[in-house]
C-alpha cells in the first residue's frame, strides 16, 4: 500500500490568500519557519499506477501536477485517479470535482448523506451530469455489515471500513449542528496481503470509544490537525468559531488529540489537515518541539509512505 499526502492544510490552505495571522504574514515574509500547504487530499494505491483519491480539494490541479503518478501518459487523456472518495461533503473537500470535469465519468464512493448534500446544498452531482455522464454515486453503507468493510475494484486487496465520526455537517447541509452517523466519516484501509492498516481521519471532532478501537488498530494514524488551541481562531481574532464548532478536536487540553495519541500505539501518528492559525505550522515553535516529544508528526504537501513491505 501506497499513500501520497497531495495537501496537508486546513480548508483556505497555508497561507490562506486573505489572511495576515502570524504564520501567514511570516510564510510571506520569510520570518517564519514553515512551508507553504495545499488544501487536505490523499492518494492510495495498492500498486503505484490506480489511485483512489480521498477527498478532491480545490487545490487538486496543483496536487495533480506535483505527483508525475497521477499523469502516467498511458493515452492521449490519462489520469492516474481511478476512483474518488469523500469523507464529508465540506467545501475544502470536493470542489476538486469541478476541476475533474474533462475526466468524466468518475465512481465517486459516499455516504447517503454527502450524496444528499451534493445533490441539493451544494449540487455537484447535478451540474455534472452535463459532462460525459458526471459522477457515478458508489455509496458506501453505514449501520448493518458496514463494519464487514468494502473494495474499491481498482485496489481489490485494500479493504475499507467506513468509520462514522462525530464531527458537523457543512453550513449548507440540513443537518448543520444536527450531524448525523455519516455526514462525516473515517475511513481504516487494511491491505489483505501485508497486513498493513491506517486510519484518516481529518475531521475528527469528539473521539469516542467506536473510533477509539479502530485507532488501536492502526499501524499508521493520519488524523485531525485542524487546531492547537479550541478558541484559537477567536484568540487570533482571524474567526468567531471553535475547533468543536467547526467539527474538530484541538490538539491541547485534557482529552486533546495529543492526549489521546499517547495512548495509541500505532508506529506513526500524523496529524493532517492543519489550520493556517495552528502553531505546528512554525517548524521552532514550542508546540512543534512538544509534538515531537510525543513521537506525533506533521504531514506536509509530497509526504510519501510506503508500507508494501510491512509484514
Amino acid at each position: 500500500m501506497y499513500i501520497q499526502v497531495l495537501g496537508s492544510a486546513a480548508g483556505g490552505g497555508f497561507p490562506q490568500w486573505n489572511c495576515n495571522c502570524a504564520n501567514c504574514d511570516g510564510l510571506r515574509k520569510g520570518t517564519v519557519n514553515a512551508h507553504a500547504r495545499t488544501q487536505s487530499s490523499i492518494a492510495v494505491s495498492e500498486d503505484g499506477e490506480r489511485w483512489i483519491l480521498f477527498n478532491a480539494s480545490p487545490d487538486i490541479r496543483a496536487q495533480l501536477a506535483s505527483f508525475p503518478a497521477m499523469q502516467p501518459a498511458r493515452a492521449l487523456r490519462d489520469t492516474g485517479i481511478a476512483a474518488v472518495l469523500l469523507i464529508d461533503s465540506q467545501v475544502d473537500h470536493t470542489t476538486g470535482l469541478l476541476t475533474l470535469r474533462e475526466g468524466l465519468p468518475l465512481d465517486i464512493w459516499c455516504t447517503a448523506q454527502v450524496h444528499e448534500d451534493l445533490s441539493s446544498g451544494f449540487p455537484l452531482f447535478p451540474m455534472l451530469e452535463h459532462w460525459n455522464g458526471g459522477l457515478r454515486w458508489q455509496e458506501i453503507a453505514l449501520g448493518d455489515g458496514a463494519a464487514e468493510g468494502f473494495v474499491i475494484p481498482c485496489a481489490p486487496n485494500l479493504k475499507l471500513t467506513a468509520i462514522p465520526l462525530l464531527s458537523n455537517a457543512p453550513p449548507y447541509s440540513p443537518r448543520r449542528d444536527q450531524p448525523h452517523p455519516g455526514d462525516n466519516i473515517g475511513v481504516f484501509i487494511e491491505d489483505t496481503r501485508t497486513g498493513a492498516t491506517v486510519l484518516y481521519a481529518p475531521g475528527l471532532g469528539k473521539p469516542d470509544e467506536h473510533i477509539l478501537q479502530w485507532m488501536r488498530q492502526a499501524d499508521v494514524l493520519m488524523v485531525d490537525g485542524t487546531v492547537w488551541h479550541d478558541d484559537e481562531m477567536i484568540r487570533q481574532q482571524v474567526g468567531t468559531k471553535t475547533g468543536q464548532d467547526m467539527g474538530h478536536l484541538a490538539q491541547s487540553g485534557p482529552g486533546g488529540m495529543m492526549e489521546v495519541l499517547d495512548t495509541m500505539m500505532a508506529r506513526r501518528k500524523i496529524l493532517i489537515h492543519i489550520n493556517n492559525t495552528n502553531p505546528i505550522l512554525n517548524e521552532d515553535s514550542a508546540e512543534r518541539a512538544q509534538l515531537a516529544l510525543h513521537g506525533i508528526e506533521v504531514a506536509w504537501d509530497g509526504m510519501h509512505i510506503d508500507l508494501s513491505g510491512t509484514p
